[in-house]
Formats: structure tokens, C-alpha cells, sequence
């Protein structure tokens, strides 16, 4: 595929509730071609998805199974596309999402109904008062069909038409795109910067690109969770006490290992995950911000629900989540990890306190369960759920800038009482031992 270079910026204005000033939210962008529709037409035997755009594309499409999707990976593309596009389907598809999956890389992902195959690929170019299209053709098959264009070595058919790929994920996992060598996260420092010993915090505000969050109306999570996001990230910035890093900073997918590594590699004092939950239509009712850390066993079964639900936003971009991490068996680690729980455990007392006196709190506001992006075994991580995307109330509350910096605020001030405490610690640690390393 074909990269750009260079970027401007400008503000990407986010809708909110109604009589709630508009978000500004800062977003990478340059000329880059833009997707004004998107279509599908067909029905459960073949089904056609057409992407109007502005000039022509390069781009690779795959497919991938358990659940069955299709993949279609471009250079960075401006979605401009009408409000909902995607959340219904039509014959083989049941929806689809799209955005950034990485600085100068989008995606489109399909859900689909059953195993189908691509049996067309391609960009037509601009022709009698049409724009150029990204046109894809799927064909209905059986399991076995499907599986045999997985191929046994991984490899799927080549496309003849000039500039596209499509191919079939491998056994370990679909195509992916990496990122430049030289790619850093927002805020991060490059290695030649003049040592900070400020202490990092890293804030994650989750989903993003091509993942969506949830959507209970037409703001879709990964905006109301980067508006709230960067207000905290300002907030923070503003005392000069600590070194702000932002695992996105912008619309674009980050896979829930990198969301850790840049916490352990930034060796932070703390990291705060932001989300906005939903309850579906059949669960009933609920409200307020909660707090979660994290735990082998959940502490209820909506805590279960959820970090099952978090742990499987990987495979929305097609990442492969049958590698993980082995633990390392050692004694030392396992204390780390125990400590460190102990840590997370404390913060988010502090976190509750703090926020009770600027939002409303769920019922039982303190939870755990087991959500892979808390699981640095050497950084107090926790993820706050800042309310219900599925309750009125709490919408216009994450629609609401006042809402925003005052919740922001209490934050930042229970992060203050926990990294203050700690800070003290580490320098009476050290003048006791001469030499001793404060523990991150």
C-alpha cells in the first residue's frame, strides 16, 4: 500500500446533545482522499459494497473467520460518510465499521451473516458523473467452500487488477499493517529529549478508528471517551507536575497490548483507562460513573460482561488474540503484581471519593474484572466506565463541556492525593539508601 506524508491540523467538531456547545476535538488530517458514501446492495447469495470516493485508492481485502468478516485495509481515508452508515446491513452483511487503524492506515471491517468469499475487488475510476468507487462483490458459500479459500498455507488469490491484493488471513492470524519504525504515541518524547523525572501518567481513552465503542444514539464512545480524554489531559498538564502521555490523541485504533506497552515503556506512576458503557435494551436501566480494577475473578456478572466485551475489541481491526503473553513464574514478579494491585486498589478509592462530589456514581462504584489493558504488572492501572451511553441523563452529562472539566477536575485532584503520597515515599526511599531506584 501507498503512504502519505506531511499532516496539518484542524478541529473535528463532535456532536453533542442538544442546546450543549460542540466539541473540538484536534485531528490529524491532510489531503487525504475522502469517502463521501458508502453503499450495499444484493442479497443473501451476493451482495455488492460500493465506497464513493474523491480519487482512486490502493487497498487489500481478506477474509477472516470466527466470526466470519471481511477486511478491506486502505491508505488513510477521510470518512465523511452520512450519520449511521454502517449499523444496518443488507444480504450478506450485517454491518460494518470503519476509521483509522494506524497514523496512515484505515480499515473497513464487515461483519458477516455466514462464510462468503470476495469475488470481486476493485477501484473503477471516475466515469459518466460517477466518482471513483471502491466496489466489493461477495459470493455466498459453504464451510467447507470458505475454508478451502483460507488455503492451507495461508494464501489466498491474488487480485489481477493492478495496485489490489486479496488475500485470506494465515492460520496465526489475518495481514496487519504496520506501523513506521520511527512511529511514536502522542506526547511521547523522542530519545534524544532531555530526561523528565516528572512523574508520567498515562491516560487511555478507549476504542477508537475503526472501533467504535458503544453507540446508543449517534455519538459513538471513542469520540464521547477522547473529548473527556483530552480535558483531563489538559487539566493535568496545567500543574506542571507530571509528564501527560496519551495513548491516542486522535480518531485512530490502538491495540489493547500497545495501550500497555506505552504505559510500561513510559515506566508511568498510573494508568487511567476512559470508557462510557451500555446497557442492551433487555438488561434494564442504570447510571452513573464506575471504577474498575483489575482482578482474576469478576465481581459481578455485569463486570464479567463487560471486560469480555473490552477484551474482544482487538478482533474489530482483525487482531489476532491467540498469543498471549506467557507469565513469567517467578516470585519477584508476582510480588510486583501483588503491589502493584494494592496500588490500583488504593487510586481508585481515592478516584471515588473525589468524583462522588462532581457526578453522579453507579451503585456499586467500585468493581473488578479481568480487563487485559489493566494487566501492567508494574503501573496502577485502573478504567473508569464514566457513565451509561444507554441513559439519557448520563448522555447529556458526556455531551456537556461544564461536565467534562468538572469531573475532570475531581480527577485530578484524587490523581494529586495518590501521586503525592507516593512521590514522598520514593524520596524518603532514597535518602534512607543512597542509590536505591524509586520503584515506578
Amino acid at each position: 500500500m501507498l503512504w502519505s506524508g506531511g499532516t496539518v491540523v484542524r478541529a473535528q467538531s463532535l456532536a453533542v446533545a442538544p442546546g450543549q456547545p460542540q466539541v473540538q476535538l484536534p485531528a490529524q488530517v491532510q489531503a487525504y482522499p475522502v469517502a463521501s458514501d458508502a453503499r450495499l446492495a444484493g442479497d443473501s447469495r451476493q451482495t455488492r459494497f460500493v465506497l464513493d470516493l474523491d480519487k482512486s485508492v490502493q487497498f487489500r481485502a481478506f477474509v477472516l473467520s470466527d466470526p466470519y468478516r471481511v477486511v478491506v485495509d486502505l491508505p488513510q481515508v477521510s470518512f465523511h460518510l452520512p450519520t449511521g452508515a454502517g449499523t444496518g446491513g443488507r444480504g450478506l452483511v450485517k454491518a460494518f465499521r470503519y476509521g483509522l487503524v494506524m497514523p496512515g492506515g484505515s480499515r473497513i471491517v464487515f461483519d458477516l451473516t455466514g462464510p462468503a468469499r470476495i469475488a470481486n475487488a476493485s477501484v473503477l475510476d471516475s466515469a459518466n458523473g460517477q466518482p471513483p468507487r471502491l466496489v466489493l462483490e461477495l459470493e455466498e458459500v459453504d464451510q467447507a467452500s470458505f475454508a478451502k479459500s483460507l488455503g492451507a498455507d495461508g494464501q489466498g488469490p491474488q487480485s489481477t487488477t493492478p495496485g489490489v491484493t486479496v488475500t485470506a488471513a494465515t492460520p496465526s492470524g489475518p495481514p496487519t499493517i504496520q506501523p513506521p519504525p520511527t512511529a511514536l504515541p502522542a506526547n511521547v518524547a523522542p530519545p534524544n529529549a532531555a530526561p523528565d523525572s516528572r512523574p508520567v501518567v498515562v491516560i487511555d481513552p478507549g476504542h477508537g478508528g475503526v472501533d467504535f465503542g458503544t453507540q446508543s444514539g449517534e455519538i459513538p464512545e471513542k469520540d464521547v471517551v477522547l473529548a473527556f480524554g483530552l480535558t483531563l489531559r489538559d487539566r493535568l498538564e496545567r500543574t506542571g507536575k507530571y509528564r501527560v502521555v496519551m495513548t491516542r490523541a486522535d480518531d485512530t485504533f490502538i491495540p489493547l497490548d500497545d495501550r500497555v506497552r506505552i504505559a510500561r515503556n513510559q515506566s508511568a506512576s498510573l494508568f487511567v483507562s476512559i470508557h462510557a458503557d451500555a446497557l442492551p435494551r433487555k438488561e434494564g436501566e442504570a447510571q452513573g460513573a464506575t471504577i474498575y480494577t483489575l482482578s482474576d475473578k469478576a465481581s459481578d456478572a455485569e463486570a464479567e460482561r463487560l471486560a469480555d466485551a473490552e477484551n474482544r475489541a482487538d478482533s474489530i481491526a482483525g487482531i489476532n488474540l491467540t498469543d498471549e503473553p506467557t507469565d513469567v513464574a517467578d516470585i519477584l514478579i508476582d510480588l510486583v503484581r501483588r503491589e502493584t494491585r494494592t496500588f490500583s486498589n488504593r487510586f481508585a478509592r481515592l478516584l471515588m471519593n473525589d468524583m462522588k462530589s462532581a457526578t453522579s456514581l453507579h451503585k456499586r462504584p467500585l468493581k473488578s474484572a479481568g480487563f487485559r489493558v489493566l494487566k501492567a504488572p508494574d503501573v496502577p492501572s485502573v478504567l473508569v466506565e464514566l457513565g451509561y451511553t444507554s441513559n439519557k441523563a448520563d448522555m447529556e452529562n458526556l455531551g456537556s463541556e461544564t461536565w467534562r472539566s468538572r469531573t475532570a477536575e475531581a480527577m485530578a485532584r484524587a490523581v494529586d492525593s495518590f501521586l503525592a503520597k507516593r512521590v514522598a515515599t520514593a524520596a524518603g526511599e532514597r535518602s534512607e539508601k543512597p542509590g536505591a531506584r524509586a520503584k515506578p
